[in-house]
């Protein structure tokens, strides 16, 4: 039997379903200008289930499949009536406002993470070579910095490719709710640091950031006789070690901070990943969107409703944008309520993602819009 009989087949059905999917999408329309004349919510969840329910019951064995169905068919015509109410126009004008040119001059204030010589001191001299940076010892302290108007903008780690998030900085994107104005590639290369004349094998302690460590446990794992101890950051514990009484101690840093404060690199290349990188962002009150920006970060919760993140995630997938990073957060004080983090690729000079952007803000609870960004590499 050829498959060519089943495929012109299914080839007239794709057709009448079309011209079907076309006039639902205009009866669409036409209920929007009916609450739009009346002031009218776009959201009917009784009117929804209903639809779902019948489409499933009229399936019969096929059921689940019809509901999944008809379920992306309301989220579009969903979406098509909030374009048309014109929902979302209080963070679209935010966006369109927004400040086009993130300012490098020497008299902006930076708050960084570390101190000098950590890879976060380097993602802000590669953000701002003229800018005036203040380090901090807690990622809490550069986001107070910049909530308080110490600094315009703060340098905070996002994401390691091997050791993954940094999930305290995420909690507190989500609390505070500031903007990401640019984000920075920096490859990490680590070393193993002592006093000057320590040998290796002297070493009973080696302090770096938890991330650090992790980044670097195979090596670390061969030698039982050394513990690992977590710092405030890698450049941090360098200084520490440098600054020790205690001198048969390491640190695991950048080979920047080792040089800094004076300290002998006895381990180079020993890191699991030789193609380490650690992503940061550049968060501020202001919103920033350069006209290279390439990547739109978002926050949001959902309410406990089956299938409601695929609801979300689809029209992403409807518009054609590619997300690159999803992160769920647990809500503090609910019983596993979580929020999510989204990144994806665009701009918001596209007419559909600024719409979908938009008719999200109006959609979902606890929704913000985080930035539309260049990404250095």
């Amino acid at each position: 039997m050829s498959l060519k009989p089943i495929r012109e087949e299914i080839d007239k059905i794709d057709e009448q379903l079309s011209e079907l999917f076309v006039r639902r999408m205009e009866c669409s329309k036409k209920v929007a200008e009916y609450k739009l004349e009346r002031g009218m919510e776009v959201v009917n969840r009784d009117r929804e289930e209903e639809v779902l329910a019948s489409a499933a019951e009229k399936a019969g064995i096929y059921g689940n499949y019809a509901r999944l169905l008809y379920a992306t068919i309301l989220d579009l015509s969903r979406a098509l009536q909030y374009d048309m109410t014109g929902s979302g126009n209080k963070l679209k004008n935010e966006i369109y406002t927004a400040e086009r040119t993130v300012p490098k001059n020497d008299s902006v204030k930076i708050a960084c993470f570390g101190v000098e010589g950590t890879y976060a001191n380097n993602a802000g001299i590669k953000a701002f070579p003229n800018g005036h940076i203040n380090f901090c010892s807690t990622f809490q302290d550069v986001f107070s910095a910049i909530c308080s108007g110490e600094a315009e903008f703060g340098i905070v780690p996002i994401e390691n490719s091997s050791a993954g998030s940094v999930t305290e900085v995420y909690d507190l994107m989500l609390k505070y709710r500031l903007y990401i104005s640019m984000a920075i590639d920096i490859p990490v290369n680590h070393v193993l640091a002592v006093k000057k004349g320590v040998d290796f094998s002297e070493i009973k302690e080696i302090y770096s950031h938890h991330q650090a460590l992790y980044q670097c446990s195979h090596f670390l794992k061969n030698f039982n006789h050394i513990s690992a101890k977590t710092y405030l950051s890698t450049a941090a514990a360098a200084k520490m070690v440098a600054e020790s009484d205690d001198s048969p101690i390491g640190a695991i840093c950048s080979e920047d901070a080792a040089e800094k404060y004076g300290l002998d690199i006895i381990r180079r290349g020993f890191q699991n990943d030789p193609n380490n990188k650690t992503r940061f962002i550049v968060i501020s009150k202001k919103m920033y969107i350069s006209e290279q920006s390439g990547k739109i970060s978002l926050c949001f919760s959902l309410p406990h409703r089956t299938g409601s993140l695929y609801s979300v995630l689809s029209r992403f997938a409807a518009n054609g944008l590619n997300l690159t990073k999803i992160e769920s957060r647990p809500i503090m004080g609910t019983d596993f309520e979580y929020f999510f983090y989204l990144d994806f690729t665009g701009n918001i000079n596209d007419k559909n993602t600024i719409k979908l952007i938009c008719a999200l803000s109006e959609e979902l609870t606890e929704f913000s819009f985080l930035g539309n960004y260049e990404e250095i590499l």
